[in-house]
């Protein structure tokens, strides 16, 4: 198939967290006076590290949030990830039977993405190959933490394939020469239409894990 490793986000591919976390964020800032909506937040924060999300808040609304909102935030978002975050379906068969390498890269803090992974049991399969934004000099949509997390796992750019949700994340694999699949199947992308440019578009869309060997069979362990 030409591909020797598969690098997966995390939130909202591995896990159905991006509706937990946006629901918070939309409530945290509301507090404060800035109202968006659900489509606000997949436009412009989804696929993004949080120093991104608030220099967009900032920008657009006025607003410098104090580092208390960031700790206050986080705190209830690892509460609200312990009461109802989930692991994607068929997400753990995928891995389980890939024949080629995985690795995670995300714009989640090492704290969040460790605790989250540990929620839904992929902790212990995934935790020495997760690359995290702060590891890079540039997150999402620059290409470094692809870039890095591919050099890492010993791959050139064109041996990978990213499994990505946000506009963010497919951009970035494509600005790091990767091929790049959208998965669709997240609560957060129930409903969405959200326009996409050229630097944005995948080379395949599915909404199920269900699919992946269907649409890979060669990435299939025998």
């Amino acid at each position: 198939m030409g591909r020797g490793l598969v690098i997966f986000d995390c939130d909202g591919v591995l896990i159905d967290s991006e509706i937990i976390s946006a629901r918070m964020l939309i409530e945290a800032l509301a507090a404060r006076g800035v109202v968006i909506d659900l489509p606000y937040v997949a436009r412009h924060f989804l696929g993004r590290s949080y120093p991104v999300v608030m220099a967009q808040i900032r920008a657009e609304f006025g607003l410098d949030l104090p580092p208390s909102f960031e700790d206050d935030y986080r705190d209830r978002l690892l509460e609200g990830f312990r009461a109802g975050l989930k692991i994607m379906p068929h997400v753990a068969t995928v891995i389980e039977q890939l024949a080629v390498p995985c690795c995670v890269a995300t714009s989640s803090s090492p704290r969040r993405a460790e605790m989250s992974l540990r929620l839904v049991g992929l902790w212990d399969r995934l935790g020495e190959r997760i690359f995290t934004a702060s590891q890079v000099a540039r997150g999402k949509p620059a290409p470094d933490l692809f870039l890095f997390a591919a050099d890492r796992m010993g791959f050139a750019p064109e041996q990978c394939l990213v499994i990505e949700d946000s506009l963010t994340g497919v951009a970035a694999a494509r600005a790091a020469g990767m091929e790049v699949w959208q998965f669709t199947g997240g609560s957060h992308m129930t409903g969405l239409d959200l326009a996409e440019a050229d630097s944005a578009r995948p080379d395949l869309r599915f909404a199920s894990f269900a699919e992946f060997f269907q649409m890979a069979p060669e990435a299939q362990r025998q």
